[in-house]
Order: C-alpha cells, then structure tokens, then sequence
C-alpha cells in the first residue's frame, strides 16, 4: 500500500473514532438533559396539582373527579404532558385522559400515595412506556389523601430527542468529510516533503548510506547551519580520536584544533588542521537542497599517515644517495691506494686506509652511540636532506641513544624529525643534533638538543611558539605552517615530558625536548 493511502486511512481511522466517541457522548448527554428537563417540568405540574386548594378540598366531595378531572386535562393539554392522573391513597382515579378509566385502580403500585416518597422513574402503564413523576397529595393538617402522577410516553421523548439529535449528526457528518479532506491534504504535504519517497525506498536509501558512509576510508562529517555535527562515520572518528563516541550535537569546533569558521567560509579549498597529535587535511563542501544551503558536509584526510610515508621515503632516497657517494668515495680510494701502491708509498697508503675505516654508518665519529635504528636511518637521511639545502648537519659529541622498548620508537622520530626539519629550513650553514639518554630517580628519560646558527626565536615569541599555525617562517603560497612544533609539543606532554626553546650557543634557536621512556611491563612485573 502506497505511504499516501497509509497515511489518509490511518488518520481518517482516527478520526472517526474521535468523531464517533465525541458524537455518542454528545447524544448521551444530550439524552440526560431532555430527561432531567422533562423531570423539572412534571415534578412541577405534579406538585403544583397536588397543592391546589380545589383538588385537595375534592377528596370530601362524594365525586371528586367531576372537580379534579377538568382541572388536570386543562393543565394537561397546557403543559403537552401525556397525562396527569390523581388518585387516592388506594390509587383510584379521579382523573385520566380516557374518562372511561376514571374510578378504576391504577396499572402501577401507588406507593407514593402510601408512603409520601417522590418517586421518578420509568413504568408501564395503560398508555403504554411512559418517563414519569409521582408526588403526594397532602391535607391541610398533612394527612396523606393520595398522589399526582405526571408523564409522557417514551416514544414521544424519543422523538423529541431526535428532533435535537439530527443536528449533531449533520455536524459530526460534516466533520467527517472534512477530516477525510484535511487527511488527504495532509498526506500530501507529507509526501511532498520526503521528496515521493514511499518507506521502502527510505529503507533501502538508509541502508545504503550507512553502507557506503562507513565503508569510506576518508573522514566525513556533516555539519547542521549551527556548525554541529549531524552525522559522521567511522573513518571520521578515528581521524577525531573519538572512537567509540556520539559526537551528534557537539560544536566542530571542539574537535579541531583550528578557526572554523576560515574553513567554512571557503569551500572546496583543502586547509591543514589538527585533531590530537593527527595533522589533517580538511576540506568543506556545501550541502544544498533546492537552492538552499542546509549544512556543511567536511571531508577530512590524515596527513599524518603521508608525511610518514614521505619520510620513509626520503630516508630511503637519503640512503640510496649515501651509498652511492660512498661508492663513489669508495672507487676513488682504491684508485688512490693503487697509485700510492704503484708509487711505493706503504705509508701513505696506510694512512688512506685508515681514515676510510674511520667513518662509520653516517660519517660521524660522534653518531655511533646512537644504537636505535630508526633514529640513526632518521639522521642519516636529514644529513642528505640537509646537504641539498646547503645545510651540514652534525652529531653532538657524547650522544647516545639506547634502543626504543618493544622497538617502538615513534615518538622520539616523531619529535626528532620536526624539530631537525625546522632547524634545517631555519639553519644559515650548520645544525648540531644532540641526544642525551640517561637514567634517572624518576626512570629513563632521552633530551633531545636541536641548534641551528639561523636567526633565532625572539625571546617575546618563544611562549607562542609552539601554538597551533603560529610560525617565525613566511608562510608560502597555499601552506600553512606552524604544526610541526604543535605537533611535538603534543607528543612530548602525552609522554609526561617538556619542550622548550632557548638561545643556541651557534648563534641561532636550541630546541630541548624532554622524553620520558616509560618502563616496559614485563620489567615491571618481575619487580
């Protein structure tokens, strides 16, 4: 069945139980009214018969009916009661629409007459079904002397009843077609406003969005007009670090760390923003549904993931460029030792061999007390790096660096590779790493040193520096900067440690970050 029929029987089904239960009500009590309006009146008639001086002073007379009986059809026929009888105590009649049933006992019990209790009610009498009152008749010292009875039929209260019903009827029958109207009217509208949609189709189209906005591996939120978010899926909330949470009616603006609003106002246009320690690349689209914008749908990129696939792959350039300079180093010290050979020069020759030997995996005498893998790939692909900028870049005397626990050494390359970068875009001809691993009361800690012979950080920046997109560099056309320093502040909170920028000795910024090694589980059980 069709949403539109659905929707007009269901709410016509309604309303005609309204109507119904409303009209049956109505008529109930319209019927309560006309009865107890009846009773006013007979109660009246019968009290105002039984209280007159000539009927009460007839029960003396040998005939009371030839006095009582023109009185009561008189006040009959006046009022348009069916009948007003009076009898005694006995219930003989002295009065009665067929005159031929004067002298003769009631059809009922007269037993208002004897007792002197009103009485109100329906019996059966010679006339038929009547809804009738009873009241006594008293003398003047209040002896009982009989009754008044003042009724009319059933058939004609029926008909007065109806006389009043059929109106209510013609209303509530005219509010029935117009309901139908209106319900047609409003499935309609309803209809038009799900775009003809039937509830299959609904079905169906949820289905596949959850389907497909889940199945996306970008990050998709849908922002309202008030910049909260509507819907978002799962890729979104991993980019977010809210896994797992609700974020329907939270402000986007809690969740990024960046100005919204730049990044509303210009859509489609791709801007870096920060969620966490995750570097995102964001981009907002309009939502409009005929002609009118009605949110916001952002599409969020982890640029965290890239830029560590990047520099997996610059370290992997660096160290193809490295061993190709060393073979090259290599094929020119043969040819000098064969020609020292040739010479007879052993001394000299010896003296080749030795400095060759001498240079280790970064050609630092000073980078071999960095034993974790990943940082010393780290290093030797930022000295290539640093070289194509014109930049030497150089191990601290003294350094060392004992292997990450559980080989996980993310952290430190995270905090490493953006504070070198930024010394190396910074740096006028040298930047000198240093590493510092120790322990200590409070556990294992690694100080990382960075300086650079740049121009430095003024010493009224240096507590801004590290907020989000702010940067001592111009920024170029289309990038934004200032996330790298951002980013590592991040870090080295999360691991409990601090950061922070002073003057460097050669003259130009010195980087120190502080990185907590927390104490692998297993060492802590054993304890």
């Amino acid at each position: 069945m069709r949403l539109r029929t659905q929707l007009v029987l269901l709410q016509s089904a309604i309303m005609l139980v309204v109507i119904l239960g409303t009209g049956a009500a109505a008529a109930w009590i319209q019927e309560r009214t006309l009865r107890d309006a009846y009773v006013d009146r007979m109660v009246g008639i019968a009290e105002s018969v039984a209280q007159l001086p000539s009927v009460v002073d007839a029960y003396d007379d040998p005939d009371p009916s030839r006095v009582i009986q023109p009185i009561a059809e008189t006040i009959r026929v006046a009022s348009g009661m069916t009948y007003v009888v009076v009898t005694d105590r006995d219930g003989i009649r002295f009065s009665h629409p067929n005159p031929a049933l004067i002298g003769e006992r009631t059809s009922t019990e007269p037993t208002t007459a004897q007792t002197g209790d009103r009485f109100v009610g329906t019996q059966e009498g010679t006339l038929g079904v009547s809804w009738r009152a009873k009241v006594p008749v008293h003398a003047g010292d209040g002896t009982l002397l009989g009754q008044v009875s003042v009724g009319i039929l059933e058939s004609e209260l029926r008909s007065d009843w109806l006389d009043d019903i059929w109106v209510l009827g013609v209303c509530l029958a005219v509010a029935a077609v117009l309901g139908v109207v209106l319900a047609t009217w409003a499935a309609a509208v309803v209809r038009r406003r799900i775009h003809g949609v039937e509830p299959d189709e609904i079905r169906a189209m949820l289905e596949i969005r959850d389907a497909t906005l889940h199945g996306i591996g970008e990050g998709l939120v849908v922002l309202d007009e008030q910049a909260r978010i509507a819907l978002s899926n799962d890729a979104a909330l991993r980019l977010l670090g809210r896994t797992g949470d609700d974020l329907v009616g939270v402000p986007v603006a809690e969740v990024l760390d960046a100005a919204v609003d730049p990044l509303l106002a210009d859509p489609g246009e791709q801007q870096l923003v920060l969620a966490g320690e995750r570097v995102l690349v964001a981009r907002a689209d309009p939502v409009v549904v005929d002609g009118r914008t009605v949110g916001t749908v952002l599409i969020l990129r982890d640029r965290t993931e890239l830029d560590a696939a990047l520099r997996d792959l610059a370290g992997a350039q660096g160290m193809t460029e490295t061993l190709r300079a060393q073979q090259h180093e290599f094929a020119n010290t043969l040819h000098t030792l064969g020609g020292l050979i040739e010479l007879g020069e052993s001394a000299a020759a010896m003296q080749v061999l030795a400095r060759a030997g001498a240079g280790g995996a970064l050609a630092d005498e000073h980078a071999t007390g960095v034993r974790e893998l990943e940082v010393a790939a780290l290093l030797l692909a930022k000295r290539a790096q640093s070289r194509e900028h014109g930049v030497e870049l150089a191990v601290r005397e003294g350094s060392l660096l004992r292997p990450a626990p559980a080989g996980d050494a993310g952290d430190w390359v995270t905090v490493l590779g953006n504070l070198v970068d930024n010394a190396i875009d910074a740096a006028a001809s040298a930047v000198e790493v240093g590493i510092d691993d120790r322990d200590g009361p409070l556990g294992r800690a690694v100080e990382v040193t960075v300086d650079d012979d740049g121009a430095g950080v003024p010493e009224a920046e240096r507590a801004a520096i590290f907020d989000l997109e702010v940067s001592t560099k111009a920024h170029a056309s289309g990038l934004a900067r200032g996330y790298g320093l951002t980013l590592v502040r991040r870090v080295v909170e999360r691991l409990g440690g601090e950061v922070r920028v002073e003057r460097s000795p050669l003259g130009g910024a010195r980087f120190v970050a502080t990185l907590p090694v927390p104490a692998p589980a297993s060492a802590g059980a054993e304890r």
